[in-house]
């Protein structure tokens, strides 16, 4: 099965129905299916097959239909983080030797400091208004004609290049081919169920693996997408209630703003809503409870991450009723496998651990990643034996269930958003009087943990954690920068030189049991 597949078959049994709507503009499956074909077309005439493309926007109808069309054409988009700082993209265009650029026009203006150094691109492609330098998407794609491809793609090919990182900061580019991705799709029908003509709200970040597979199963059972460009809780609790939403995927911090800052949020009725899933972030139980007492509907839980398409594991609707009419305990669990998949638990020498201990956890199932772009020995060390290693420390129950403790890796997830502490302490060491720093993710109730600089500063030099967290605008992504910063004289570390994170974080998470769930 490929991704495209879905849209040729509901674009033959139901080619009237919406497939997206973005405020004014809307899309039947009839003419998707055309538009894919003419951006397919498009792009075939200015790459080979499996060259890669990088796509840099906020949500839109571009944005779903180009996923689509570039699958038809076997052509590899690579969908970018726009939080991120321009010498950000730059390095992953660079590295995933894009030949084309196509970007919305306030990112392609952004990209005008750095577009010197993307020596590789051949054409720049803008798309909702003029900017110099820049071709129109719009007016490349209308030109074309809605017809297939004189190419064969299969779902052993791949579909798209979803950038990551590990603890060292180095972005790296997972490659997920179309088996992969229509085997989660499968894997969440369970959860993430349609009728034909539902409406599913798009609010997350379609670059993000949580906006993926809730686009690509949607689309998979003839729903529609209800897309919107922004995270606003006010537009989302209307839309929930409003606009027949059959079901959503938001972050915790976005539930925790629907709750916080939408004053009838608890008195609407939401009368088509089946579903709210979550995930990328932990939710505290009482947070959980006011979603569901508001919302008046089921909630799920998926764990997993970009190397396995999004979801390895579901905490699912009736888990949550168990947890929520007294096995408490479920609430900090991550769910269990998902169809055809297996966890194991091992040590540091890879051997298996017995339930109830805690080591790193191991996933395999069809979902996995094909390897990382043009890193064979890190592709090798996180696949080995078949088995995705993911850098989390977790432990299993006798029942299955999936409990995360902490991370093996020190990444921080905040509001949702991957944020590695390498890339910030980088940016922190360009400042003068830096002498050494260690940055950390501490609890948060809004943006499930911040992230926080532990700073020694040079012999004479003086920093104020304004000042540091300021020297931090421009150099990193917004959700990146240090929400606060602390001063110590010297940072633990262990004999061979590593600062001991663990010791730093502890005294922060002291009385919070739920460390880390995220995809």
């Amino acid at each position: 099965m490929r991704l495209h597949d879905y849209l040729h078959y509901w674009a033959r049994i139901n080619p009237e129905n919406a497939f997206a709507t973005v405020g004014d503009r809307s899309l039947t499956y009839a003419e998707a299916e055309a538009s894919a074909y003419q951006v397919a077309q498009a792009l075939t005439a200015a790459v080979e097959q499996g060259d890669r493309v990088a796509f840099l926007s906020k949500n839109s109808l571009e944005y779903a239909v180009m996923y689509f069309g570039a699958a038809i054409a076997g052509v590899v988009p690579v969908p970018m983080n726009y939080r991120l700082a321009p010498p950000e993209w730059e390095y992953i265009i660079n590295d995933c030797g894009a030949r084309v650029v196509i970007a919305s026009a306030e990112f392609a203006e952004a990209l005008a400091g750095v577009r010197g150094e993307l020596s590789g691109v051949e054409r720049f492609l803008v798309i909702g208004g003029a900017v110099d330098g820049w071709e129109s998407y719009e007016d490349l794609v209308a030109s074309q004609p809605a017809e297939p491809v004189d190419r064969t793609v299969t779902d052993d090919d791949d579909l798209y290049q979803m950038y990551t990182s590990g603890t060292t900061g180095r972005p790296k580019g997972a490659i997920i081919a179309h088996r992969a991705l229509t085997s989660n799709v499968m894997q969440a029908f369970p959860v993430l169920r349609f009728d034909p003509g539902d409406r599913s709200l798009i609010v997350a970040p379609m670059y993000h693996a949580a906006a993926g597979i809730q686009v690509f199963s949607s689309i998979a059972q003839g729903a529609e997408l209800l897309i919107h460009e922004d995270f606003n809780p006010v537009e989302v609790v209307r839309a929930l209630d409003e606009e027949n939403i059959s079901a959503s995927v938001l972050v915790p911090a976005m539930i925790q703003a629907c709750l916080v800052l939408v004053p009838d949020v608890a008195e609407r009725k939401y009368e088509d809503l089946k579903t709210i899933a979550y995930g990328a972030s932990p939710i505290a139980e009482d947070t959980l409870r006011k979603a569901v007492a508001a919302f008046k509907c089921d909630f799920a839980q998926a764990f997993g991450m970009t190397e396995t398409v999004a979801v390895l594991t579901w905490l699912s609707p009736a888990d949550h009723r168990r947890a929520l009419g007294g096995d408490t305990y479920l609430l900090l669990a991550a769910g269990r496998p998902a169809l055809g998949t297996e966890l194991r638990i091992v040590d540091e020498d890879g051997n298996d651990l017995p339930n109830g201990e805690v080591g790193e956890v191991l996933a395999r199932g069809p979902q996995l990643m094909r390897g990382y772009w043009n890193m064979p020995d890190e592709s090798a060390e996180a696949l080995r034996g078949g088995w995705m290693h993911t850098g989390d420390a977790g432990k299993l129950d006798d029942e299955g269930y999936l409990f995360i403790m902490d991370r093996v890796k020190d990444m921080i997830v905040s509001g949702g958003e991957n944020v590695y502490p390498r890339a910030v302490e980088d940016a922190l060491f360009q400042h003068p009087a830096v002498a050494d720093v260690a940055v950390i993710g501490i609890p948060d109730e809004q943006w499930g943990e911040t992230v926080k600089a532990i700073v020694v500063l040079r012999d004479g030099e003086s920093a104020t954690d304004e000042e540091l967290m300021e020297f931090c605008d421009g150099r990193l992504g917004g959700f990146q920068r240090p929400r606060s910063v602390d001063f110590i004289a010297e940072l633990p570390r262990n004999a061979s030189g590593k600062v001991l994170k663990r010791e730093l974080r502890e005294p922060f998470w002291v009385g919070h049991a739920r460390r880390v769930a995220g995809v």
